[in-house]
């Protein structure tokens, strides 16, 4: 399977999980808890590699599993990063508006090139760089709004705190995405054996805080392995695989190609979101949106097009070349 096909379907499939989860709400609100979908998700993606690894293993040779406890031991470490990360987010939104907290999110396309640089050793041409940065200011430009709103002054508006708060969670963010990398391109061990073990824990993670939601509440509403199903319909159990299938499709982007192409899919389904919407929920076009689609189709041209067609050089032979082989003839024994 070829990784383009794969950040194309993670595209796709990105984009539409905002829409299904609009659309799974009932008159503005949700009906069900939404803390037991991502729970699920987990479950699900668990489920699936299971079921993956167990066929795998029925063939000869049997895949590489590495069961050291020092291996495994790493593996919770993305799902702490991530829980820190959620609890950042809540926080920065109680200083910044969330138009403010949308663009300053673009920050961890950086982000992860500086750290994807930084722990994986991997270097990225100065062409590279500049598409990075102008990913990050092509999704910032289509999230902007027209500056006659309110939402334009209280951009810079904000506490220090929400700023600093903003730029942690864009870290935090990127630091998740390359370590989990780092994990699965650590050894040759089946990706499936990866993701079960990355999975487990993900599920056991999101099991707890379901538990210390309850605990905060005082169990008004029961236990959540009595209510997990309550108010769930076709369209929230879209959104479940949804999620869940995306997570699959991240895993083996990690493993086979790298978080630079993941950045670039979920920005282009943030901007195949906002297209659809014009068509699902009469959102209104504006400049920006068209000049961030430009310029982040510019990006994506310069971070994976050949440099021969990025720089349309004719291929000429230097004059000191060229001395050098009269030189070398010059030199040849003569008969």
């Amino acid at each position: 399977m070829q990784w383009y096909f794969v950040a194309a379907l993670l595209t796709v499939l990105t984009s539409s999980q905002g829409i299904l989860t609009t659309l799974s709400q009932s008159n503005g609100e949700y009906k069900y808890d939404y803390a037991t979908v991502p729970f699920l998700a987990e479950v699900f993606k668990l489920a699936v590699s299971c079921f993956l690894l167990w066929r795998e293993c029925q063939k000869s040779p049997l895949p590489k599993m590495t069961t050291e406890w020092k291996t495994v031991a790493l593996f919770p470490i993305p799902s702490v990063i991530y829980l820190i990360h959620n609890n950042v987010q809540f926080a920065t939104l109680t200083y910044v508006d969330t138009s403010t907290y949308q663009i300053m999110g673009n920050l961890k396309i950086v982000t992860t090139g500086v750290l994807f640089r930084m722990f994986l050793g991997r270097r990225l041409s100065n062409l590279q760089w500049m598409a990075i940065v102008l990913l990050a200011v092509g999704t910032t430009t289509s999230q902007v709004r027209g500056c006659g709103e309110t939402s334009c002054e209280s951009l810079f508006s904000a506490p220090i705190q929400g700023y600093m708060l903003g730029v942690l969670s864009a870290c935090l963010s990127a630091l998740a995405g390359v370590y989990t990398e780092f994990l699965m391109k650590k050894n040759n061990d089946s990706l499936y054996w990866q993701n079960m073990q990355l999975y487990t824990f993900g599920t056991l993670f999101n099991m707890a805080r379901l538990l210390v939601d309850d605990f905060r509440g005082g169990f008004e509403n029961g236990p959540w392995w009595r209510r997990i199903f309550d108010g769930y319909t076709i369209t929230t159990w879209m959104v479940v695989l949804n999620l869940g299938s995306t997570g699959l499709l991240v895993s083996w982007l990690m493993k086979h190609a790298d978080n630079i192409v993941k950045v670039y899919s979920t920005s282009m389904a943030m901007l195949l979101t906002m297209i659809l919407s014009l068509f699902l929920f009469n959102f209104k076009p504006t400049l920006q949106l068209f000049l961030g689609i430009i310029i982040c189709m510019m990006s994506l041209h310069m971070y994976f097009a050949p440099p021969n067609m990025l720089l349309d050089m004719p291929i000429t032979v230097k004059p000191d070349e060229e001395k050098l082989i009269e030189v070398s003839v010059d030199r040849r024994p003569h008969s």
